[in-house]
This record gives structure tokens, sequence and C-alpha cells, in this order.
């Protein structure tokens, strides 16, 4: 209990350290997930307190729920095409930076988001980060090409799994109305050339592989560290 409790102290830290980055006037990219949710709460913290004044782009229902309940006004990308910032969580980062995210089946829409930003940060706890990825990849997929990328990520050396609702039958359905694959590849040594080859198949709409991640804020036991990429 403990170690769990330091975790999300650790977790919690960390997201509210992200929101130090978001400034007066600026345009974000809100992510989903439990570290980052701390980072949507303690932005609505510093609009009440601060008199922060930002627009957010969520990334899936659950961040625009969460960031209309904390105060936060939203907007889309088609009234602000380019962000000044995108901070999300992910399922796994490793030392080179690559991203796996799509947890929460909202990959596709985190990408456009983190790609649409100046600056993409992550929030994450050390288990998350590893020396080389090895977390299933998912993969968002048109319901009618279902059949042919699962045949072709078989053919990448994938083992996919349709990826199946909790609470109720059938499979999960996205927030663009596609299907999701978990695909294990093992460990991945080239995550930006599998990810190249996964974005050739016709019918897959986006895989979980991010490779632009510019800054990591890593919630450690001891404390937050931050992670830049090395240019």
């Amino acid at each position: 209990m403990k170690d769990a409790s330091a975790n999300q102290t650790a977790k919690k830290a960390a997201g509210e350290a992200a929101a130090d980055l978001v400034k007066s006037g600026m345009v974000v990219g809100l992510g989903t997930g439990s570290t980052v949710a701390w980072t949507i709460k303690r932005l609505g913290e510093r609009i009440r307190e601060e008199g922060l004044e930002f627009l957010g782009i969520p990334t899936s229902f659950q961040a625009e729920s969460l960031a209309i309940e904390c105060g936060i006004r939203l907007s889309t990308l088609s009234q602000h095409p380019v962000l000044d910032l995108a901070i999300d969580g992910a399922d796994q980062v490793d030392e080179r930076l690559y991203v796996i995210k799509g947890g929460g089946a909202a990959h596709t829409r985190e990408k456009v988001v983190a790609c649409s930003a100046r600056q993409f940060v992550i929030v994450a706890d050390e288990s998350k980060y590893v020396k080389h990825l090895t977390h299933p990849v998912p993969v968002e997929a048109l319901p009618f090409a279902l059949r042919l990328v699962e045949k072709k990520l078989l053919e990448l050396g994938g083992r996919p799994v349709l990826r199946l609702g909790k609470m109720k039958d059938g499979p999960v359905i996205t927030d663009n109305g596609n299907f999701v694959l978990d695909v294990d590849f093992g460990s991945i040594e080239e995550p930006v050339e599998l990810g190249a080859r996964m974005s050739r198949i016709p019918g897959l709409v986006e895989h979980g592989i991010f490779e632009n991640l510019d800054e990591l804020f890593l919630a450690r036991e001891s404390g937050l560290e931050r992670i830049r990429r090395e240019e």
C-alpha cells in the first residue's frame, strides 16, 4: 500500500509540474490518462487562483469532461490548427523518447493533437519508462478493412488481438467509430521503421507509436525527473 501511495504522489507531482508550462494566451492539447488528469486539475486551480487564460483542445471524451469540470475553456483544431503545447500520458516510453499510446483507444486524436503542437510533453510514472518498447501497439482500423489489417500486421511479425469491451459485448469502438487491435511485436528495436511500415497498410487509420516527443516529465518515487530529447 505504501508503494502505491508513493507512486500516486509522484504521478501527481509530475502532472502538476507539467501544468506550469502553460502560460496565458496559449492553446494547449489536453491528453488522456491518470497522470495527465493531475495536469488538467492543476490547470483548473491556476484558472481560479491566478486568472490563467488559455484554450484547451481535448483528445478524448474523458479529457473533455474533466476539462469542463475544471473550468477550462475549450476550442477545436478547426479554429486553432497550430497549438503552443500538448500534454499527454503514455502506455510506455523508451530511453530514446519513443512512445506507445492508445490504452484508452484515443491515440488517433492524440497523435493529431501532438503533431499539431509546437511542443509535445508527456507525463508518466517510472513504471512506463523502459529501455526498449515492449507494450502491445494499439492500432485503429476501419471495420471494413479489419481482416486485411490483421493479415498485414501478421506479415510484419505482430500478433494482433481485437480489443473487446469490458462492460459490453463486442469490440471497443473508438470516438471515430472504428475498431482497435492490440498488436504484440515483442521488443521493438526500431519503432520508427515499424511505424512507417504499419502506416502503409490500407484501412489502418493510425498506430500508437509516437516519435515526436520533446520532453518527458517522469514521476519517480524519489521525485520528478525531466528528460529532454537530445538534438
